[in-house]
């Protein structure tokens, strides 16, 4: 099986604070994720000067202010942030990403080194986007909130004319910032692994960590989680973002799950319980003491541990049978007691 790759999600989360988008990559690095990934736009080329906030980010920033613009204009990254987070990334060992949302920032990146490129759910009806990714013919992870199985058809389409299908990661994932339980319909992931025959994962936004461990066990190849210093910083994402040390707890937990079923799937004992077998099971015991020459009957038998004598499936086997010597009671049957 191979390795889930865990992309943690700062985003936007560093709050245009060089010292706190540092920060947020040790968190990724010691936490065991992949990819750390953060966001390059141009606020102008992003969003009209008349965008208003969506519901959650005007909720989570409550500063009064409608403009979706001016949000993001605090938050944008220049060339040196860039060229300062991908050596921080190196510092600790953890692989630098990042969204772009127009064409201009694909090839941006592409020029910075960045060898796989993550398409958020936002841009998966971006015709020349998706045409500019297919032209750089580079993997691509595709986020499909608020899409249904044409519109990925429709993206996948674009992208093929330059991209192999075994190079293109489709998540399933829902956009809403937290999202609900009742929202998540996470079978629409092997929903779009049946439709397509694409390796398939999850960008989760829910709570807590259930539900992306949960993808894990039901074959996500790819994991994206958002994750903060402090979910009470100000800012669009904090609220729906994992702390350090949930972002480590979720880690752990996915690897272990990928432990869990990797295995060959077939039902045999294994090494590590095949030594248990024996303290586990029962064997026959005698419930009294009986002389050689003994013919048994049921109610001179009784199963008991240990497990390394005669298995009581033979127990028809035994009834009947005479003892060869004489016997304790409790006494553990052996094939040698019986003729």
């Amino acid at each position: 099986m191979k390795k889930v790759l865990i992309i943690a999600e700062a985003g936007v989360n560093h709050n245009g604070d060089m010292a706190l988008a540092e920060k947020l990559i040790s968190v990724a690095a010691d936490a065991g994720a992949d990819f750390v990934k953060f966001q390059s736009f141009k606020a102008e080329k992003l969003v009209s000067r008349s965008a208003k906030k969506a519901a959650y980010q005007a909720n989570n920033l409550n500063d009064g202010e409608s403009s979706q613009f001016n949000m993001l204009k605090r938050l944008e990254l220049n060339h040196e942030n860039h060229l300062q987070l991908i050596s921080c990334s190196k510092e600790y060992g953890i692989k630098f990403l990042s969204t772009a949302f127009d064409s201009e920032g694909l090839e941006y990146l592409s020029e910075l080194g960045v060898d796989v490129f993550k398409v958020p759910s936002g841009e998966i009806t971006n015709y020349p986007y998706l045409k500019k990714l297919a032209d750089l013919g580079k993997p691509v992870i595709l986020s499909t909130g608020m899409a249904d199985l044409r519109e990925i058809r429709e993206a996948l389409g674009i992208l093929e004319k330059g991209i192999k299908l075994e190079d293109i990661t489709v998540l399933h994932c829902n956009t809403e910032y937290p999202t609900p339980m009742e929202d998540v319909n996470l079978k629409a992931m092997l929903t779009i692994q049946d439709a397509f025959r694409v390796q398939v994962g999850y960008s989760d936004h829910t709570l807590g960590v259930e539900v992306p461990i949960a993808a894990v066990a039901l074959g996500a190849t790819v994991i994206e989680k958002h994750f903060t210093l402090d979910r009470n910083l100000p800012g669009p994402d904090h609220k729906a973002s994992l702390e350090p040390d949930e972002l480590k707890a979720m880690v752990s937990s996915i690897r272990n799950i990928e432990l869990a079923i990797s295995g060959s799937g077939k039902k045999e004992p294994s090494k590590s319980e095949s030594k248990n077998k024996p303290i586990a099971r029962k064997s026959i015991h005698l419930k009294q003491a009986l002389g050689a020459g003994y013919r048994l009957k049921e109610e001179d038998l009784i199963p008991l541990r240990p497990g390394d004598g005669i298995s009581p499936m033979k127990w028809n086997e035994v009834i009947g049978k005479k003892l060869t010597q004489d016997c304790e009671a409790f006494h553990k049957l052996q094939e040698s007691d019986l003729v």
